[in-house]
């Protein structure tokens, strides 16, 4: 059976290490970030089986994480709070949380609470679906589609595609797009966003105009077909 992929997002460096040391023993792939900007970037970007979620986070909220991955994807999400954080379960049950545990815990307790959520949500994967009008994502096989004809997308195509669609409607900067598709790390010409824009529109954009330049701005994927 293939290893199952937890993303942990925690900036205490001491929990993280513990968490990756732990759950690599128990037999998971693990993802380490440090802050809910990394975390977030790398959801967006590959396929988790579950992830562990601090709340108190710099860049982005814990909170505000759980809401993003809410909106497109099922995953189980396990949150890991410090006891003197004021909440309820009931909020983070509204935020889209499955399951909380208070800080300091029990590995094997967290390993429990693992099972079940795993139990619970067993078919998710399935489930994991990013549809835009005609297009449709599938998250976990990275593949396009357009009305059931699969588009074949290079990866840095169809990460692109992927990130215009998760903000649809909503003007993206060049800088937006760069840092979050091409990483924080890229040190190459932002003209590259162009090329790759000009690309996807070959394949998938001929005659529906999803994706909008906005001069002085950046671009936008509108989801109203025309």
């Amino acid at each position: 059976m293939e290893k199952k992929s937890i993303l942990i997002i925690e900036d205490d460096v001491k929990i993280r290490k513990y968490l990756e040391l732990e759950l690599l023993h128990g037999g998971y792939k693990v993802t380490l970030a440090e802050d809910g900007k990394i975390g977030l970037k790398y959801f967006t970007s590959n396929f988790y089986d579950l992830v562990l979620l601090d709340l108190m986070l710099p860049e982005i909220s814990g909170e505000e994480i759980c809401k993003k991955i809410r909106q497109e994807s099922d995953i189980p999400i396990l949150v890991l709070t410090a006891k003197d954080e004021t909440f309820s379960k009931v909020s983070l049950l509204d935020l889209g949380a499955d399951d909380y545990l208070t800080k300091p815990f029990d590995i094997e307790e967290l390993f429990a609470r693992m099972r079940v959520l795993f139990r619970n949500k067993s078919n998710y994967g399935n489930k994991k679906i990013l549809k835009c009008g005609k297009i449709q994502l599938n998250i976990s096989g990275k593949k396009c589609y357009i009305e059931n004809e699969e588009i074949i997308l290079t990866k840095t195509e169809y990460n692109l595609l992927h990130y215009l669609m998760l903000n649809k409607n909503i003007v993206l900067t060049r800088e937006n797009i760069l840092e979050n598709v091409w990483g924080f790390d890229y040190m190459g010409e932002v003209k590259i966003i162009d090329i790759y824009i000009k690309s996807l529109r070959n394949k998938i954009d001929k005659n529906n105009n999803y994706i909008k330049t906005v001069r002085g701005f950046g671009y936008m994927f509108k989801e109203e077909e025309n």
